[in-house]
Order: C-alpha cells, then structure tokens, then sequence
C-alpha cells in the first residue's frame, strides 16, 4: 500500500471480496537525508510520509492489518548508488524500474511469501494472464493507455508473475476514482504521486551532489568542455551527470538555433551538443534482456518497441545476439536514443521482453 488511491482501491476491492489480505507499505527512503534537495511540503512524489500516514488510515478503516516494512537498506544498494552510478557514467537511469526489479517484485515478494502470503497485489496498471497451451505467464498493457505501467514492469520473472495481482489493469482511471467512492475510501480524489521518492525537487544533479557531499566522496573530476559535432569547444560545464541525451534547457551555451545534447563522455568529460537533426538514430543495442511472455527467439522478430515511458513504440526489427542482448534496427529513425533507459518490446497488447539500453548506433 503505497498511500496513493490505486493500491488502496485494490486493497477495498480484494478485502469487499472477501479475501485474507495484510496491508504493508515499504519504507524506502529517510526524507529527513539531504535536506538541501528536500522540498518543504512536497507533493507529486511517492513514499511520502503522508503516503504513510494515508496507507494506514485506509488500512484500518478496511479493518485490515497494517504494517511498515523497511527495506532503506536494501534501496539504497540496488536502486540509489546505481542510480548515481550511471548518471556520472554518462547513463540515464530509471529508478523506479530498479525498484520494481530488485524490491517490489524480488525482497518484498519474498518477505511477503515468509509470512505465508501466496501472492503480493499492487496498484499498477498492467495485465497477467497465463497461456492456456504453454502455461507462461504472460505481462500485458493496461486498457487505459494513458496509464499503462509495463515500461516499468519489464524485469519480472516467471516465477514474480505467477505471485502478482494487478487488479487494476482492466479498468479505466475514471473507474478507479468511481470505485474508490463506491467502496467509501477516503482518498478518492488525492492526486496521482509523478515524482522520484527520493528526489523530491527533481533536480538529479543536486542530489547527485548532495549524497556525494554527505557520504564525504570526492566526486572527482567534475568540470569539463562543451563542445559541437565538428569538435569546436563552446563552453565549460560543472559535471556530465547535470546532462542527458536529448536535453534543451540548462545547457548554459548561447545559440542562434537551439541546442541539444547529442552526448555525454564521461571518460573526457565532454558534453556534445547539435541541432535536433543530431539526435536521430535507427538502431540501438540492448543488454540484459528479460524475455517474459514468450520464450527467447533465435531468429529476427517483429516488435513494436518504446524507448522511454513517454515513447510511442516504434516498429522494428529484432536480431538477437550475444549474451542475452539484442539489435534492434528502426524502420524509421528514433529520437533521443539514451543509453540507460529501458527498451520495452511489445506485439500488439503482450509485452514480449525488455532490456537495458546499452548504445545508440550511427546511421
């Protein structure tokens, strides 16, 4: 239970149905750390101390037993230090992903099973059902599309699907509200939670800074040149990781045309920047896939594949390769291809697979 409306309409709606359920909401993150990036009255971010707070009013009003399980520790290990990791490496991050792969869906599901819980429910909006030949369990997008949460479902296994409930997944956020008011919970209308629990400001550089600053690592060498695709040197700057792939705003580099970034060098720390014609690619590579509906291929495949969560997928063609990575090649160019995101594969509404953006590939 996260506080939010969604995992508490699915804690109402499982218990109306008579279900033995135990409410338990994750203590991720000490928002009392770096109080330089924290935002006074933050709101729009999860795991919230009012999220908290909210979960277990609406636990107890269910009449369902709550708890607070913490697991800082474990966050801090597999989602916060890989999270700075690959901004300074020149990668963009998905944190929210690292924490479905490696707490919600993994320790937390394992906690959940040693207390003799058969299966973990959540709010996401996404679809499991199971392959009446092959007996797979199969990871679907949402009805609502405008919700759909599989980009960051991606990691699950086999073995998590077959212990997951989505309730939500076939229903309409419209519904969602409608039925909490049905169901008499008390958060019906609280805004939907959009922030990094931990970055409550958004500013992923200054906390990049701050958690340097507090853990006393030198952060190294920070500054370093700007410059154009042809190599000219534009300006200086004060770290790779305050830049991503794409990114307009905050470049600091006066232009008559606007200015993107084409990429990030961390080795040399060099930012490069160009047009917009600059960040078009058709091919990428992609590591450390997860193939979770049907079985890994061993010939090229057809796919609709998104790129980051906002991405409309894009038709391609999918060449496996080494070690549990594929090529993916566009059939029209891509923009923004950033190493560090998640590529998602889809056909039609079944989530083939997803993996780990390694690269882009020139034209």
């Amino acid at each position: 239970m996260s506080g939010g409306v969604d995992s508490s309409v699915v804690a109402a709606l499982l218990h109306s149905r008579g279900e033995r359920l135990v409410g338990m909401t994750m203590q991720l993150w000490n928002q009392r750390r770096l109080p330089e990036v924290a935002t006074e009255g933050a709101t729009g971010r999860c795991c919230s101390l009012d999220d908290v707070y909210d979960a277990r009013y609406v636990a107890n009003k269910i009449g369902i037993p709550y708890y607070v399980v913490n697991f800082e520790d474990q966050f801090e290990e597999s989602v916060v230090k890989p999270f700075v990791q690959d901004y300074l490496e020149g990668r963009t991050p998905i944190p929210c992903t690292l924490c479905n792969n490696f707490i919600k869906f993994d320790q937390f599901l394992d906690m959940a099973a040693s207390v003799g819980s058969e299966c973990v429910a959540t709010g996401h909006y996404a679809r499991i059902d199971q392959d009446p030949l092959t007996g797979r369990w199969r990871l679907k997008r949402a009805v609502d599309d405008t919700k759909d949460q599989t980009y960051f479902l991606f990691g699950l296994t086999q073995q998590q699907l077959a212990h997951t409930l989505f309730p939500l997944g076939g229903m309409r956020k419209t519904e969602v509200r409608e039925l909490a008011r049905s169901l008499d919970v008390p958060i019906a209308d609280k805004p939907d939670s959009q922030e990094i629990c931990f970055v409550p400001n958004g500013d992923y550089a200054g906390f990049i800074d701050a958690y340097f600053r507090e853990q006393g690592i030198e952060p190294g060498r920070a500054r370093g040149e700007i410059r154009d695709e042809r190599g000219k040197l534009l300006g200086e700057h004060k770290g790779v990781h305050h830049y991503t792939i794409g990114q307009r705003k905050g470049i600091g580099i006066a232009a008559r045309e606007p200015l993107y970034v084409i990429s990030t060098q961390p080795d040399t720390q060099t930012v490069v920047v160009g047009n917009g014609e600059g960040l078009m690619r058709r091919r990428m590579r992609v590591k450390d896939m997860n193939w979770i509906s049907i079985e890994e291929p061993s010939e090229p495949i057809r796919a609709m594949v998104r790129i980051r969560n906002r991405h409309i997928p894009a038709a391609a063609i999918v060449y496996p390769a080494a070690n549990g990575s594929v090529e993916v090649e566009f059939d029209s160019p891509q923009r923004a291809i950033t190493p560090g995101q998640g590529a998602v594969f889809y056909q039609d509404d079944l989530v083939l697979a997803g993996g780990w953006i390694l690269e882009s590939v020139e034209q």
